[in-house]
């Protein structure tokens, strides 16, 4: 494996860094004389240049203004916010509730031709119904301490599914037993979401795969992660969502997504396994 995708966060930063160091020495500046210029303390200088304060991107454009490298800011703006991007935290994403979150979305979905799905934990949001994805996000609101506005944004979310009947594109989703198992909701929400899994392994463009609790593995359990063609790799951790487009990392994305659809079952045994545990949930 390749260095995770918070430590890429943290290398964009500080080739950021680097560069607006070498902008500073390029204008024959000290450290003292750029901060002073800027109207900063030396201190929030010494942060900035050596990655351990992100910079604002008013920070950034006051850095190139003071360096007479006005003519730069605009990319180092936008390199920023990329690094910024790529790391985003919950709290953050979530402050002003999760409709907002949604609705970002979908440009992203709209615009994609091939989605591999990997979700270890719960049913992916393209394939949640309204009332699994309003119990999900009430729970994850809960922990967050952020504005809990579920029901509005489960139906940005069940906005997505309308993708996977939109021509041009197609879906092929790895989901482990457990997120089968795990009770999110009452048990009629369970079987409800459940069901909509089955009705969903019909559609001509999609591909939907179940790792069995007794699969031989070959690559452990992941945290859930979802390509978007071989352009962009999504995955979520408990504090934070990740977002990589260095192809060194969605190569090897792609390649634990290949490696656990080897270990899945499909078609008929695949819809054994959801309906064992819709009896299973009562």
């Amino acid at each position: 494996m390749t260095a995770s995708p918070s430590s890429a966060a943290q290398a964009a930063r500080e080739r950021l860094a680097v560069r607006l160091r070498d902008l500073r020495r390029e204008a024959g500046l000290t450290g003292e004389e750029l901060a002073r210029q800027c109207g900063w303390s030396p201190s929030k200088r010494s942060r900035i240049e050596n990655a351990r304060t992100p910079p604002s991107d008013a920070d950034v454009q006051t850095w190139c203004a003071a360096c007479g490298a006005e003519e730069l800011a605009a990319d180092l703006v936008a390199a920023n916010r990329q690094a910024d991007q790529m790391y985003v935290h919950w709290k953050k994403l979530h402050r002003h509730g999760m409709r907002r979150a949604q609705d970002e979305v979908l440009p992203l979905y709209a615009g994609t031709r091939h989605f591999r799905i990997y979700c270890s934990n719960v049913v992916p949001g393209v394939l949640q119904t309204e009332a699994y994805a309003t119990a999900l996000l009430s729970t994850i609101a809960r922990f967050q301490g952020t504005p809990d506005d579920a029901p509005d944004a489960a139906l940005s979310r069940t906005e997505r599914s309308q993708t996977l009947h939109e021509g041009g594109h197609t879906f092929a989703f790895l989901l482990e037993e457990t997120v089968l198992r795990y009770r999110i909701g009452d048990a009629e929400t369970m079987s409800g979401q459940l069901g909509n899994l089955l009705a969903v392994m019909a559609l001509p463009n999609v591909s939907l795969g179940i790792i069995p609790f007794t699969a031989p593995r070959q690559i452990w359990p992941l945290e859930a992660f979802y390509l978007f063609d071989d352009r962009q790799v999504s995955a979520e951790l408990l504090t934070a969502a990740v977002n990589v487009t260095a192809p060194s990392e969605t190569e090897v994305y792609a390649k634990a997504f290949a490696g656990l659809a080897e270990i899945a079952v499909y078609g008929s045994r695949a819809r054994n396994l959801i309906t064992d545990a819709i009896a299973a949930h009562g």
